[in-house]
């Protein structure tokens, strides 16, 4: 049995592939904690997992996000068109946000629907110039949130379902 197998068939090393998947833009925690409990993981290690795996690229993106869409332009031209794409979203789901400011990012967050979570709302509270130490605690009580809205309707899906 390899390193990977071992790692596999324990409870941290499958709640370590959640949080790795949750990491993921689009798929975010909405697609990682259902996955996380069809890996046989408890309802509070997907979330807690996941919730956590969410979290870890944003404070980077809110930070770099804006040195790495430069960067993209210079490197790779063609990428242009995709990285104005990226900016139009984050301005136009930022105008939500920029009422509310941090309460505003907090509920378009908390809301686990496509287009929101914790990637978008890193890239709208990079381009809104919000403070790193306000937009990460109202990203993570958002994602603690959606966190806890998926884990019941995942939970309410599999009790039908058995």
């Amino acid at each position: 049995m390899n390193f990977g197998q071992a790692l596999w068939e324990t409870e941290l090393g499958k709640m370590l592939a959640a949080a790795a998947f949750s990491m993921v833009p689009v798929v975010e925690l909405r697609g990682g904690i259902p996955l996380a409990m069809l890996w046989g993981l408890s309802p509070l290690e997907a979330y807690v997992s996941c919730v956590i795996g969410n979290l870890v690229p944003v404070p980077l993106i809110i930070v770099y996000i804006r040195r790495v869409f430069l960067w993209m332009r210079r490197r790779f031209p063609r990428l242009g068109g995709m990285v104005d794409a990226l900016e139009r979203k984050a301005h136009l789901k930022g105008r939500k946000v920029l009422k509310y400011r941090y309460f505003g990012l907090f509920l378009f967050v908390a809301v686990p629907l496509p287009g929101t979570g914790g990637w978008t709302g890193a890239l709208a509270a990079a381009f809104l110039n919000m403070r790193l130490r306000n937009a990460v605690p109202s990203i993570a009580l958002g994602l603690m949130t959606a966190g806890f809205i998926v884990l019941v309707l995942t939970g309410s899906i599999v009790g039908v379902l058995t």
